[in-house]
This record gives C-alpha cells, structure tokens and sequence, in this order.
C-alpha cells in the first residue's frame, strides 16, 4: 500500500487520501485484488473524513467519502439521453446455430460470399440486471441515468455515486464527453449475504439480485441505495466527444475502458468468424452456475465500429449485434384454470393458472399459453399436467402438456372467441384477428381500460403529442384515481387536482397543463399517429395526411380509397377501417376535437408529383434555412426516404454547415452530395 506522506498540508493529504482510497477501490471492486486491510483502508477513509469535517472547502464532488449517498431525492427527474440507449435483437435458436445465423445474417447484410474472409466479432455476457449510463466529463462523473424508454431515462446519480466499481475520476487521459453505457447488477454472493444481515435483524429480504439492483438504483433515498451492495460492468457507449486516438474495434474501446478504469468483465472475447461465438457460447454455458453474477445468455457484435456504422440499424435495433439466450428451467405442474388477459396494446393473452410450482430461482403460477394457436397446438386443457419454463428467466410458459398423466375429465379444447363472446373481457369492444396473425386484439383502443394508460403514454409521447411532463408514474396515478379515463379527460384537468397528486407541486402541474394547452395544436399527422391505430406508425400516418388532406375524409375512407395510399396494403387498410369503425374510438376523436385539438387540413395530394419516388436521402449537419425536420418533410413528401446512415444504397447525402461522418463516407462510396440548393432543385424537380 502506498504511504501517503502523514505531514502534509491538508489540501495536498487530502488529495493524497482521495487518490488512495481511489486506488484501494480499484484494485478490490473493480479487480477483486484487494491491496490492503479493511483495518487499514477504514482508518484512510476516517482520516480524510476528518479533514473534509474541519476544512469543508476541501470536500470535492469526487471524493470517496460523498458515496454515502445524501438527502432522500423527491422524485427522479427524467435525463433525455444524448444518443438513445436501444435495445438489441434476440436470437431465438438457443442452439450453437443461433450463433451461426447471426453471422449469416451480418454477412448477407454486407454483401459477402462464401469466398469472402470471415467477419470478426467481439463476444460477452449478457448481464442480468439494470441497464444503465454514466456521463463524464473531463474525466469526472457528472450524471447517471437509467436506460428508460431508450430515449428518456431517470436521473440515479446520487446512488450510482455508492457503486463503489464505479469511478467517480476517470484515470490517464479520457474524452472531454464519455457516456459509459453498462449493466448495474447485485453478485450472488452479495445478494445471500444482504439477505443473511436483513433476516438477522428482522427486516425485509430482496426476491433476487435482479430486484434488488432495479430496487436500489430507483431507491429515493440514496443512503438506504449505499447499504445495498451493488457492481457494475461497462459494455458499450453513448455520447463520445474529444476523443482524438478513438478505437475503431469494439474490443478496443473496451480495453480503453479498462485504462481509465472503468470495470469491464473478464469473460469476452474477439475474433474472427461464427466458430468464435460457437466456442464463446458452449464455454461460458458450461461455466454459467460458477459466474458471481447472474447471466441469461450473451452478446455478439461486429467488432469494427466501421462495419458496425456500415449494418446501421433495422426497427431501433442495431443490425450488427444480438443477444444468444440459454434454455431456461423447465418443471411440471397442473392447469387449475385458464384465463384471458387483456394487454395494455389490446393483446388477448390466454394464460394458464398453475399449482405452485419453483422455477428457476421463483416460484410461479401463472404462465403464458401466448395464443389460442399455441393453446390449440400444445392441447392444453383445465386438469392437465404440464411442462412449465421459465423463457429467458423472465417470463414463465408453458411448454409441452404431459398426454400420459391426463386425467378422464379433463376440459375441452380452448376457444378464445367462444369462450368470451367475441367482445372485449374488459371493455366489450370487438375483438378481432387478422388475417395471418395469431393474436386476437380489442378494438377499443381509446376506450379500453386495460389499454388506457398505454393509450395515454403513447398520445403523449415524444412523437405524437409531445406532451412533456407525462410519465408513467404520473400516468399510473390519473388513471388509478380515476380521473383519466379517456383521453379527451387529459385536456380537463385542473391545476388544484394535479397539484394535490403525489410527487406534484403546483409548478408542476402548471408546466403540465401548459405542455397540455400546447398539443392542442399539432398536424394532422402527429394526430393520427398519436391515436395508436394498430400498424399505423409515423410514416403511414404521414402519407395518410398527406394523401386525404383532412381527417373527416380518412374517419369514412372505404378499404378501396385507403389502398391507394403509398405503402398502405390490405392489412393495414383493415386495421384503419376496423379501428375507425368502432363507436367508442370515433366518439373519443369527436370529444378530442371538442377539447380543442386542432391541425391545418390542406388539399390531397394523391396527384402531386413524386420526383425523389423511390430515393433514399441522408441529412448531415445544419442547413442554411431548412430545419432538419423541414427538410425531412419535404423529402418524404416528395416520395423519398431519409436513412439515418450513408451506405451503398444510399442515392444522395445532403450537407450543411458542420457536416461530420457522414459525409466522409458518402465521399468514400462516391455517393452524390448536395448542398440546400441543390435539395430544393431535386425537391422541384431539376
């Protein structure tokens, strides 16, 4: 251990402590090497305790002892994250196949032969707990927050502050901006022992190491996060910035990690080919139950950042990396029942009431029977045995029915439409299935209980209505009091009730119904979306606005006239005409209207030419005039597409002021680039 010199001033011994104690912690949380006695690390840290206490002017945001956690927080505030934190593709074939059909898929992707070398990939684990991002700058950590939506998460920096893996000073020589992207998880042996000194005092136990890291990170009181011991691993990044020497591997950067001394986990690999991820796979299965952390699989992705930037993204999730899952836990236990959920998308879930039965770590009695076909194809009736698994070692399903042990009385086979009637459990609506799909849905959308606060979220998000200030918590709280019922209710709130709401003040609730009076003003596109018509996403909303001009034309629109909307086929067509169709979906649009809700309606434009019909467009920088969204819009109404990265399919890269990457690599690939002038000729026609 070094000596820190004991005659120092106390602004240099304080220094000299916090750059110590910071070592210490290094080499025992991040390295499992620990240099010296707890006898000896405690008296460290009471010095430099005693010395923040007398001279207070030398207590920094970065030192050791401010991971204590400080005042219970009233309400996590929400952080927009600077590049989304997106979820990744699952590979479904739990076999060593699942592996080899990745990299299939990344070879086609890139346009690779037989003949062509082998792809290399970096492989790692796929961490079993709670996604979350820290933010440095100059090398200190000013901010974390969880993964969220993807877009939005929760300011936890005060108890990620007590994560003592976590580096609160990166080391040598890090980026102006660095956002760590990792898991926080609880060890095995630090969730027993937790549990152990909780029991012994007769307080409350953690259900897993899951929980319990979700459970401390979201704790509003960041002492009570502090006794709760958790780990956390780096695996990837967000927002970087000055950072001239940048990796151009994934493996790199996550050696780069390590010198800055950021925790990354031992068990990954790099190399060339499926045969890496194959080997990967089978060597951390057969090592699994040995890991001090829960896993429920790992990860493969390409390991140059310039092919990874090459396969882009496909559905917001990125085409160059997949999660491989292990089989789960399977037990038998019998169907006491069978019951028909209705999910907060509508989704009519059948699901199978279980005597007790412990699996894969929880005790379970309820599980998934998916669909009615799935029900129909498993056989699977009230009395039967069956074969319970625990799917990712999350969601439990049943398996397989076990024909052998099934009893003489057993019940009839499942009939979800006759079993309820063809309406709604929840809202009596009409319940539909379409043609190919294996889900039965509810029609009443906007009038559903059961999809009333996914209603909500959905009109209020970013992309519909953008009405900031209405979160799920906040959400959960209007429609548990009843007093959002439909969405028309939104628009009649008043500032004394929201006020009195839990985690609002009367700030709050102004900014809230200011963000409310504000969405009433919208476009007709924003609007169609924001209603959550089944397959109706931004684009098609757009191209419905634009092909009918208003909505009185779309809300009576036969199946004959919204087929000759662009991209709009026969399923989605039917979709529009069935949700439009029902009572209670047309009267919440009236009521919504009524509210005041409005947009500019304009002729149709089903005859207007089409000059970039069939072009795909990349914008990059900031144009002289046109907002990125202005531009973005004109593009897509003149028939084109605008593709967030530069490949081979990509037609023309339209530059401004500031132009990055993008443009490096569309003249890399020869792609044809245009400045604004040089758009709004193409936009005209030239």
């Amino acid at each position: 251990m070094t000596q820190p010199d004991l005659f120092a001033q106390p602004a240099e011994r304080a220094a000299q402590l916090r750059a110590e104690i910071a070592r210490l912690d290094h080499a025992y949380y991040v390295l499992d090497a620990p240099l010296a006695p707890d006898a000896d690390y405690d008296a460290l840290f009471r010095e430099l305790q005693q010395i923040e206490a007398d001279h207070p002017e030398l207590r920094t945001t970065d030192s050791p002892t401010q991971r204590v956690g400080g005042a219970p927080l009233p309400e996590f505030a929400p952080v927009r994250h600077a590049v989304p934190m997106l979820s990744i593709q699952t590979e479904t074939d739990t076999t060593p196949e699942g592996a080899a059909a990745f990299d299939q898929r990344v070879r086609n992707r890139l346009g690779l032969s037989a003949d062509d070398p082998p792809v290399n990939y970096c492989a790692e684990l796929k961490f079993d707990g709670l996604a979350i991002s820290l933010r440095y700058e100059h090398g200190q950590l000013v901010q974390a927050a969880t993964r969220g939506d993807g877009e939005t998460g929760e300011d936890v920096t005060q108890n990620v502050r007590t994560i003592r893996s976590v580096p609160l000073q990166l080391r040598g020589n890090p980026p102006a901006v660095l956002e760590v992207r990792g898991e926080a998880l609880m060890k095995r042996a630090d969730f027993e022992r937790y549990n152990a000194r909780q029991r012994d005092k007769g307080l409350p136990t953690l259900v897993n190491p899951r929980n319990g890291a979700a459970g401390s990170i979201r704790q509003l009181d960041p002492a009570i996060a502090a006794q709760r011991p958790l780990a956390f691993y780096a695996y990837g990044w967000g927002e970087i910035a000055g950072w001239a020497q940048q990796p151009d591997t994934h493996h790199a950067m996550l050696d780069a990690f390590e010198t800055f001394g950021l925790p990354v986990a031992p068990q990954r690999v790099h190399g060339p080919g499926a045969q890496t991820l194959i080997d990967f796979h089978a060597r951390i299965a057969a090592a699994r139950d040995s890991l001090p952390f829960d896993i429920d699989g790992v990860v493969y992705k390409v390991d140059s950042l310039a092919l990874q930037r090459e396969l882009g993204f496909r559905n917001r999730e990125p085409v160059w990396a997949v999660a491989h899952k292990y089989p789960a836990q399977e037990r038998s236990t019998k169907v006491i029942g069978i019951d028909i959920q209705v999910g907060r998308t509508g989704k009519l879930t059948p699901v199978a009431k279980l005597e007790p039965v412990f699996v894969g770590g929880v005790t379970v009695t309820n599980a998934t029977l998916h669909n009615e076909d799935e029900v129909r194809r498993k056989d699977v009736r009230v009395g039967d045995t069956v074969i319970v698994r625990r799917a990712g070692d999350v969601i439990p399903e049943v398996v397989s029915v076990v024909l052998s042990a099934r009893p003489a009385d057993v019940g009839e086979p499942f009939d979800l439409y006759q079993r309820l009637g063809g309406q709604c459990p929840v809202c009596g609506s009409a319940i539909v299935r379409e043609a190919g799909e294996a889900d039965w849905r509810c029609t009443g959308g906007l009038f559903c209980a059961a999809q009333r606060k996914q209603a909500i979220l959905h009109y209020a998000s970013r992309r519909a209505m953008d009405i900031e200030g209405l979160g799920e918590k906040l959400v959960d709280q209007l429609v548990d009091a009843g007093i959002v019922r439909v969405l028309p209710d939104l628009y009649r709130l008043g500032l004394l009730k929201l006020a009195a709401l839990d985690r609002m003040a009367e700030k709050s609730a102004a900014n809230l119904l200011q963000a409310l009076q504000a969405s009433k003003t919208t476009t007709l596109a924003r609007f169609l979306y924001a209603l959550g018509i089944r397959h109706v996403g931004e684009a098609t909303a757009k191209d419905l606005a634009r092909h009918f001009g208003g909505l009185d034309a779309i809300l009576d629109a036969p199946l004959e006239q919204l087929l000759e909307v662009p991209d709009v086929g026969p399923v989605v067509a039917q979709s529009i005409r069935t949700f439009f169709d029902q009572p209670h979906n047309r009267e919440v649009v009236e009521q919504l209207r009524a509210c005041g809700v409005h947009w500019s309606e304009a002729a149709p434009d089903r005859d207007a030419p089409k000059p970039l019909a069939g072009k795909t467009l990349v914008l990059t920088g900031t144009l002289p005039t046109l907002s990125r969204e202005e531009a973005k819009a004109r593009i897509e109404a003149a028939g084109g597409k605008v593709a967030g990265s530069v490949s081979k399919k990509t037609d023309y890269v339209v530059a401004g002021a500031e132009a990055g990457s993008k443009l490096a690599k569309a003249q890399e690939l020869g792609v044809t680039v245009l400045d604004e002038v040089g758009l709004l000729k193409l936009l005209a026609g030239f």
